[in-house]
């Protein structure tokens, strides 16, 4: 099977990296797997000491085909080196698999993700193969197609990434004249309509709505895993775009997921179990103040009580 080349985009937390790689290290195909690491530059030389472990970390990687850096002299901030470096890999692979610095995968994450980067290379309809999935319940397809695009475990093709529009005024605009706003937030459940237009007003700086957008207003779909591939482990603080405890509501899946010839699209149980869940996402920002002090005590006072 061929395998697309990994982009992994680290920062500054070395404990994160440690283990996202070691995760990524026990997957069915990593041998056969080129790693390309993107390592952001320090916004302060108070963050040097953590960026430079990240990237002597990063540079002893192994258990892949190849691995290779790409170390920022500068901060970039993760949307740019995102944008910038899927569209450097897109270019000269043709596809790529992404994942952050805060990801266990599942040792059939990459399995899942080159069978269908292969099986639908040349599928108009799918934009992305994602891996990371909500609570579902029971009798949800191993996988299935949902309109628009997702972030955490992720892979996609050149003819897909072309779609993405960085352009989020833009975007909103054009939700609004179709009057799909709604839809778009998932009948209300999170404000993602929101998220653009603070993308727009520069409060926030996010690839990831942009992306999101960019698939759905195309009307394309991302084949999804309806079984747990991916875990985020950035909900401790640690992380400037992750809530507290999101991403870590189950057990990794630790067999092969089936890909059918013609998956289904979502059922109305499994939208309407992504609405539930996203309401986690609403936490008190008095909570997200306290995950990060509580962090930070950590980091600096290893030996201390929590």
């Amino acid at each position: 099977m061929r395998a697309a080349p990994i982009a992994l985009f680290v920062y500054r937390r070395p404990e994160h990296t440690r283990r996202t790689l070691e995760f990524l290290r026990r997957n069915v195909g990593a041998g056969e797997s080129a790693l390309h690491i993107f390592c952001d530059g320090p916004r302060s030389e108070a963050e040097k000491p953590l960026t430079d472990e990240v990237r002597e970390i990063a540079a002893r990687a192994e258990g892949f085909a190849s691995v290779e850096l790409h170390a920022a002299e500068r901060n970039r901030g993760l949307a740019a080196s995102v944008v910038a470096g899927v569209d450097e890999m897109t270019a000269r692979f043709g596809r790529v698999i992404v994942l952050e610095d805060d990801m266990e995968s599942s040792p059939y994450f990459l399995s899942f993700m080159n069978e269908a980067l292969n099986r639908f290379a040349h599928d108009g309809r799918i934009a992305e193969i994602h891996g990371y999935t909500a609570p579902l319940p029971p009798g949800t397809p191993e996988c299935f197609l949902r309109r628009g695009a997702d972030c955490w475990g992720w892979a996609t093709w050149e003819r897909g990434w072309r779609l993405f529009n960085p352009d989020a005024a833009a975007l909103l605009t054009e939700l609004k004249r179709r009057g799909e706003t709604r839809l778009f937030d998932l009948d209300g459940a999170f404000p993602f309509c929101r998220m653009l237009a603070d993308q727009a007003a520069g409060k926030l700086d996010s690839w990831a709505i942009r992306w999101q957008a960019s698939v759905f207003l195309a009307g394309k779909y991302m084949l999804q895993s309806g079984r747990p591939l991916i875990r985020n482990i950035g909900g401790d603080g640690s992380g400037r775009h992750c809530a507290a405890g999101v991403g870590e509501e189950f057990r990794l899946w630790e067999r092969p997921v089936g890909i059918p010839e013609e998956p289904e699209p979502e059922r109305e149980a499994v939208r309407q179990a992504y609405r539930a869940s996203l309401g986690n996402w609403r936490i008190p920002l008095s909570r997200r103040i306290a995950g990060k002090l509580r962090y930070e005590f950590r980091r600096l006072f290893p030996g201390g009580k929590k």
